[in-house]
């Protein structure tokens, strides 16, 4: 448990600072949806917006590291644990 904390309070708290609060709200909507990977269209539908507006927040948010892309329409975390800690701390 302890290196859960140290890793909140770090490493993956550091990662999260990294985004603008769009960007936050991108991928604390891909954490609200479970284990990934995830479908854009699922995260679209959480945000409420549409697909194709969010592709410009997704590609910044892939371009910073956090996330990727590994089939058409499907993104992950980067980082293993870090949907936890979205749903612990936000």
């Amino acid at each position: 448990m302890a290196a859960l904390r140290r890793l909140d309070d770090g490493f993956f708290r550091v990662r999260f600072e990294r985004l603008t609060p769009k960007e936050r709200e991108y991928v604390i909507a891909m954490a609200s949806l479970g284990n990934g990977p995830y479908r854009s269209s699922d995260v679209a539908d959480v945000l409420g917006e549409d697909m194709r507006s969010l592709g410009p927040r997704r590609a910044k948010i892939i371009h910073k590291g956090m996330i990727y892309s590994e089939a058409y329409g499907d993104i992950d975390f980067t980082v293993p644990m870090f949907e936890g800690f979205l749903n612990r701390y936000t």
